[in-house]
């Protein structure tokens, strides 16, 4: 018995020491002895120098040029209107705005018309006896004076004693008195200085106006100007007159002007603001966002590549002998896509595509020079 206890135990001993030695033996197998690396394939240009045209973007609010805020100067109810005064409504030019009930006004205009005309018919008995060659030329302007028009100009004296003569009988403070009653009786009507639309109305006709009160505002729909701002490093590359290109959200295109380029730069930004006048379609409205893109100017011997391929701000990477290299280059322009660089000459291959993890002296593989090194040999 113990004979056979002693047989199987050595078995086992024996059994497990080689079962051990197997795998100890098979070990190594499973472990590769070299990793091979991986060569990642890359996309490349090559560098063609050239002329590149710098057109800056920009971007604004199209506002209209010319702009006309309503505001009463007198005081009366509002009675009548060449049309409805409301917003959307267009008036031709010379057109009523507003007209407001100066009845009561007349009346005093009146009275102080009437007030001249009496004064001067009291001196002209005076006049005929003291100086009678003054006489006719104030009889004719007696004779042409109509209530109903507006006082015509009083004859020039054509002597000091005329002069004083006339001034001493109170006629020249009379005929000054009318005229500037006459001047405000002008403004209980408010005509269109130009062909355009009504964008606010703040009254309705029986309305009381009161002096100082908006009436409402009136624009030019002909024409407009788009205010944008510029780095001030361009701002000497612009010329007044030169053409520029604006867009709306759709897409539509416009040609718009430069025609005003403010002298003075803001502290904060460090811009310039540029006004763009744009015209000739039914299409534009004030408030319409546009985006400009201003010709600056051309860079000769440059290129240009995606900004998402310039490291740093200043470096680039090449291909030589499917070896990556970064090198310096000269940055000219950085839009919000695109960057303007020289330095590369032509004929250097660089990355077309960002690589993840690119780094200087990383091997790469060119896609498409294999299949071409293929079809030559």
């Amino acid at each position: 018995m113990l004979t056979a206890v002693r047989t199987i135990i050595a078995l086992i001993i024996v059994g497990g020491a080689a079962t051990a030695g197997y795998f100890i033996a098979n070990r190594d197998k499973d472990i590769p002895k070299e990793v091979e690396k991986a060569v990642k394939t890359v996309f490349v240009d090559e560098v063609q120098n050239g002329t590149v045209p710098i057109i800056i973007p920009a971007n604004g609010n199209l506002v209209a040029k010319n702009r006309l805020e309503l505001y009463a100067e007198v005081q009366g109810v509002f009675r009548s209107s060449a049309h409805d005064f409301k917003v959307g409504q267009t008036y031709s030019r010379g057109e009523t705005l507003l007209n407001l009930d100066a009845s009561e006004y007349y009346t005093t205009v009146q009275a102080a018309k009437s007030e001249l005309y009496n004064v001067i018919t009291s001196v002209m008995p005076d006049l005929r006896l003291d100086y009678p060659e003054y006489f006719q030329k104030w009889q004719n302007y007696l004779n042409g004076f109509e209530m109903s028009r507006t006082v015509p100009q009083l004859p020039e004296t054509a002597s000091d004693k005329e002069n004083y003569f006339i001034t001493g009988r109170g006629i020249f403070s009379a005929y000054y008195n009318v005229k500037n009653l006459e001047e405000r009786l002008v403004k209980y009507r408010i005509t269109a200085p130009f062909s355009g639309i009504l964008t606010e109305a703040a009254v309705t006709r029986g309305t009381l106006i009161r002096p100082g009160q908006k009436l409402g505002e009136f624009i030019d729909t002909s024409v407009y100007e788009l205010e944008v701002s510029l780095g001030k490093k361009f701002s000497d590359l612009l010329e007044l007159g030169e053409e520029v290109e604006l867009k709306d959200a759709a897409g539509v295109a416009y040609t718009g002007k430069v025609v005003r380029i403010n002298g003075r730069v803001d502290q904060g930004t460090q811009t310039i603001k540029v006004f763009i006048e744009v015209k000739g379609s039914d299409s534009l409205k004030e408030g319409m966002f546009l985006e400009a893109q201003l010709n600056a100017k051309e860079e000769l011997n440059a290129i240009s590549l995606p900004r998402q391929l310039v490291v740093d701000n200043s470096k680039v990477y090449i291909v030589r002998d499917s070896i990556l290299d970064l090198v310096e280059i000269d940055p000219v322009y950085f839009s919000d896509e695109n960057a303007v660089i020289k330095g590369l000459e032509d004929g250097t291959q660089y990355l077309a595509k960002p690589v993840p993890g690119a780094y200087a002296g990383m091997r790469v593989k060119v896609y498409g020079e294999e299949s071409a090194k293929a079809q030559t040999e």
